[in-house]
Formats: C-alpha cells, sequence, structure tokens
C-alpha cells in the first residue's frame, strides 16, 4: 500500500491573519523612529541653509551697513539694475534684495514646513520666478516696520527663524515639522535649534517667561525696541 502524503496547499486563512497582524505590529513600532530620524534629517536641512542666509546677510550688511529692508532695496536697485521685486511684506520680498546682489540661487531660502512641502525650483532670474510664494519656508526679524537689522545690533537678537505657524506674523512656530524645535539664526551669526512651546506655540528662551520676541530690560531687544516678524508667502495666499 502506497502511503499518502498531505500536500500544502498554501497558508490558510488563520496563519495568514497572524502574518498580516505580526507585519503590522512591526510596523507601528517603526513608525515612531522613522519619524524622528526624517525629522531630525529635516532639521539638518534646515539649520544647514539657515547659515548660508546668514553668510550672505553679514555680506550685504558689510556693503549696505544693514541687512536688507525698506531703505536698501532703491539702493540695491540702483547698484545691482535689476528687476526683481522687493516691494511687499513677506520674507521673499527682502530676501529677493540678498539674490539681487550676489547669492545666486534660491536654495537656501528653503526649509521644510506646512506651506513649503516642496523645495523652490531654482529659477530666480525674473521678477515672477524669483522666490514665488512657497519657494521660501523662513521668517524674516527686522528692528521695525522698515528699518532692518545689523551687526552692530545685540549678539543675542534673532533675525532669521522657521517654521512659522501657518505663515502667520503673530510670533507663533509650528511644533511639528522639527520635533517642537524652531531653528534660529541670531546676529551673532550662530545657528541653532530653540525649543517651542506647545501650548502657546512660542519660542522658549530658557529663562522663565521669556520668548523671541520678549523685550524689555535685561533681554536681548532691550526696552525700546519693536521687532516685527516677516513670515514667507505660502502659495495661493497671503497672511
Amino acid at each position: 500500500m502506497k502511503a499518502k502524503y498531505r500536500q500544502h496547499g498554501g497558508f490558510t486563512l488563520v496563519e495568514l491573519l497572524v502574518v498580516i497582524v505580526i507585519i503590522a505590529a512591526l510596523a507601528g513600532l517603526s513608525a515612531p523612529v522613522i519619524l524622528k530620524q526624517r525629522k531630525a534629517a529635516d532639521r539638518t536641512e534646515a539649520l544647514n541653509n539657515i547659515r548660508q542666509i546668514g553668510m550672505s546677510l553679514f555680506e550685504f550688511d558689510s556693503e549696505y551697513g544693514t541687512f536688507p529692508d525698506n531703505n536698501t532695496s532703491e539702493d540695491v536697485k540702483e547698484n545691482t539694475g535689476t528687476s526683481l521685486n522687493f516691494a511687499g511684506t513677506f520674507s521673499n520680498d527682502y530676501f529677493r534684495q540678498l539674490i539681487a546682489v550676489g547669492l545666486k540661487s534660491e536654495k537656501p531660502f528653503w526649509c521644510k514646513t506646512s506651506f513649503s512641502p516642496k523645495k523652490p525650483d531654482d529659477v530666480y532670474q525674473t521678477p515672477a520666478k524669483a522666490l514665488e510664494a512657497g519657494e521660501v519656508g523662513f521668517s524674516y526679524i527686522m528692528a521695525s516696520q522698515t528699518e532692518g537689522q545689523s551687526s552692530s545690533g545685540d549678539p543675542g537678537r534673532p533675525v532669521v527663524v522657521s517654521p512659522s505657524y501657518k505663515a502667520q506674523t503673530d510670533w507663533t512656530f509650528d511644533p511639528e515639522p522639527y520635533g517642537e524645535k524652531a531653528i534660529v539664526l541670531k546676529l551673532d551669526n550662530s545657528a541653532a535649534a530653540m525649543n517651542i512651546r506647545v501650548d502657546n506655540k512660542y519660542i522658549a528662551t530658557g529663562v522663565a517667561g521669556r520668548y523671541l520676541q520678549t523685550v524689555g530690560d535685561n533681554t536681548p531687544w532691550g526696552s525700546d525696541a519693536n521687532p516685527i516678524l516677516r513670515a514667507p508667502q505660502p502659495r495661493g495666499g497671503g497672511n
């Protein structure tokens, strides 16, 4: 009599369900790690880009005596003959002055935010394409509505920062993109990640009750300052 062997025709439904559960469990365990690594990589890229902006700002300051503002816009146009548009209240409008005087790339002005998900096309030769809406991720901090800061100010004052919360100008920042961190460039040309408070979305300075925008005695801004935050221009609208 020949022995009869049972051939296995494949996975049973129960076995297949067990495999699916195991795969789902492994994916659930690895997802937070992958997300954390991605945010760290995005934060590193933002730090590298903000340092390039810093170098360009200080070169601009050495030539024009201040960082880009409403007054330098006319001087830049006269000196360079550029047709780029500097009129406006977004950080894009002021950063275009840096492109006009020599920074031949849009890439340093980009970082990953909710309103700048894609990198810029790096086409900057025409007014319509240079740092258009959605291509800038950094906010720009001015000394007043019309005047820019300069390297002669308090070294602890911030001048460029990201990521703004919904591209707003109320000094709120998005804790999501970089793991509750903001990327900040200061007047001493240092760039660092600073903590964002989740409850009010302000950037904490490490001193109780003080934030990036806090003015008064014993702060980098002093008691007479009125810093103005210029947010990036989001694609499809403004603030």
